[in-house]
């Protein structure tokens, strides 16, 4: 059914949630783009693969280093589900339009992202990334709770 397919992940419970599904709907030939884009939080949390929230303070490098192991715990666990063809993104950005520019880039036939992650509050303030996406994306967007 799909050629090629874009989870976003964070970590979260719903992001967990979405990479379920986007492998489930990655099997067969589809190719998997596990996007993960490290954000430092206003809150303690404790994310689903066991990685804690990096501080406001903490530096690109430590982003990137918590990033990368999302974005491995994610790969790992979409093969566990039987998906072959796996390619993994850190991204930096704005989370709603590094996603988009990401899809557009892949020509992907899907985005698949939870309704909240770990932005909760903000995105109950600015609205949510998943929001932003649903309106601005040219490809089909699936979101999960």
């Amino acid at each position: 059914m799909y050629q090629s397919l874009l989870v976003a992940v964070d970590g979260s419970e719903n992001g967990k949630k979405a990479l379920e599904l986007a492998c489930r709907l990655a099997q067969g030939e589809a190719t998997l783009h596990i996007l993960h884009i490290p954000e430092s939080l206003a809150h303690e949390t404790t994310l689903v693969w066991g990685i804690g929230a990096v501080s406001l303070e903490a530096s690109r490098q430590d982003l990137e280093a918590a990033g990368k192991q999302v974005i491995e715990r994610a790969e790992a666990q979409a093969r566990e589900l039987g998906v072959a063809k796996v390619e993994t993104h850190l991204g930096q950005g704005e989370p709603a339009r590094t996603i988009l520019d990401k899809a557009k880039h892949l020509k992907v036939d899907a985005i698949v992202l939870g309704s909240r992650g770990l932005g909760d509050l903000a995105g109950l303030v600015m609205g949510s990334v998943s929001h932003k996406v649903m309106h601005s994306a040219k490809c089909g967007v699936i979101t999960v709770r």
